[in-house]
């Protein structure tokens, strides 16, 4: 019986390039033995290789069923990707190229949720070449502080900092914009961070919200930034410390964004609790990570799910075509 080829794409030109790797060799390491792995890597410079041999996407296409997107980041969550995979018509894993593209853009998703009812801090969006030495100190004085400087379109916390003063916000400023031209100013608000992934057509529900977690994070950490996901300078505490009405709320809202986003599979969304404010929505991740320590897989622990099924499940997705 001819096993089902699964292409297990991964790397990427992108600045998450480091990340993706670590979740697509997860996912090559808990590829069932009914599939046969196909190793597929794109090197920084945009090169493809197969089983580490240089060669073309309409090449290796040939050599696959179905697709494992463990991309992340440029490319690999802003449509990029989706658009080339759609035009081959080859079946894969995540979200496609529209609800991709809209996802990654932070400003976008917080207007749309608005709609739906979530709250998130309040921010303003700003393109390098509104940002002058006249503007900046009208910048700093309209965003309450502390603040957040984020790049509009990136993931694992690159770019992000925390600010308190205008010495702080130009330094920001500049940092964020190495990595894009478009920057989200965010108010800090203070609380508990919250993680909440969501898998579709799981445990008898059409969208299922696992238990949210939470990020507890080392005391030299202001926020989880990439050292605190990455560097373990932080853990998760699975299910979360919140209360019955926390916890179900941020479920739900994961849900609505996952649903409102026309995300597909799997997603998983981010929040701040504040202790009298309530939760406030940070972003949604149409790809999030699943190297063997991420969020998404203790989620999937914590319920008693082996990562190896989640794998074979959203490939059969991928493969119906939902």
């Amino acid at each position: 019986m001819l096993k089902t080829r699964v292409g297990v794409l991964r790397g990427g030109p992108s600045s998450e390039h480091d990340i993706s790797f670590k979740t697509g060799a997860n996912v090559l390491k808990n590829l069932s033995e009914k599939y046969q792995p196909v190793d597929i890597f794109i090197d920084k410079s945009g090169t493809w290789h197969v089983h580490g041999i240089a060669s073309t996407p309409e090449k290796i296409f040939k050599k696959v069923d179905v697709l494992f997107n463990a991309l992340h980041g440029d490319y690999g969550e802003d449509g990029g990707i989706q658009h080339l995979l759609d035009t081959f018509k080859i079946p894969y894993t995540g979200s496609g190229r529209l609800s991709s593209a809209f996802a990654m853009h932070k400003g976008h998703t917080k207007k749309l949720l608005k709609a739906h009812g979530i709250k998130s801090p309040y921010h303003k969006i700003v393109h390098k070449d509104q940002v002058t030495k006249e503007t900046i100190h009208d910048l700093f004085r309209s965003i309450p502080h502390p603040s957040v400087v984020k790049p509009v379109s990136k993931g694992s916390s690159l770019g992000v900092s925390v600010v308190l003063g205008f010495l702080d916000f130009e330094e920001a400023l500049q940092k964020a914009f190495t990595l894009g031209p478009a920057v989200m100013i965010e108010e800090y608000i203070s609380g508990r961070e919250a993680t909440c992934g969501v898998l579709e057509a799981f445990r008898d529900e059409s969208l299922y919200a696992f238990f949210p977690a939470e990020v507890v994070l080392d005391p030299s950490q202001k926020f989880f930034n990439f050292d605190a996901k990455y560097g373990g300078k932080s853990r998760i505490v699975h299910p979360g410390r919140f209360s019955r009405l926390e916890m179900e709320t941020i479920k739900n809202f994961s849900r609505i964004a996952h649903q409102v986003l026309g995300l597909r599979h799997y997603s998983r969304s981010d929040f701040i609790v504040h202790s009298s404010r309530g939760v406030y929505f940070l972003e949604t991740n149409s790809l999030p990570g699943l190297s063997v320590n991420a969020p998404y897989v203790e989620s999937l622990s914590s319920v008693g799910t082996p990562f190896s099924h989640f794998i074979d499940h959203v490939l059969k997705l991928a493969l119906e075509g939902k």
